[in-house]
């Protein structure tokens, strides 16, 4: 696990989590006194927490909880994105990066529409995705 300043990210998968400013990333959205754990994962956990706390069934690329105002969470299942990044017809790695900046966002309280998508069209650009 990594750890440093409010941030950490934890791998319970067997492949290596690609490698972004998720701290830059963090910080420029929910600032640097929130504290997040991101955590990647597989598709076993993904479809057990997706069932727990959102009562739908399978697995998903990614799950955002708020604990408090001030602290999160962030699961991402690289299989799933790498599933979904065909889709998109993008890297896996500018994937993984549009996933988290999406999970900022709904931890910061956006929802899926217009001014959510301008956001993360502005933070692809300012972290090269």
């Amino acid at each position: 696990m990594y750890e440093k300043h409010n941030f950490s990210i934890t791998n319970t998968t067997k492949g290596k989590p690609v490698s972004l400013p998720f701290k830059r990333m963090k910080n420029e959205i929910l600032g640097k006194k929130y504290i997040l754990s991101l955590v990647f994962i597989g598709d076993k956990r993904s479809a057990t927490l997706n069932k727990k706390y959102r009562k739908k069934s399978g697995s998903a690329n990614i799950l955002s909880f708020p604990l408090s105002k001030e602290e999160g969470e962030i699961f991402i299942n690289s299989r799933h994105a790498q599933r979904d990044v065909s889709h998109f017809n993008v890297p896996h790695k500018r994937f993984i990066g549009h996933l988290f900046i999406h999970g900022l966002l709904h931890l910061k309280g956006s929802a899926h529409g217009s001014k959510m998508n301008h956001t993360e069209q502005l933070m692809h650009r300012k972290f090269g995705l």
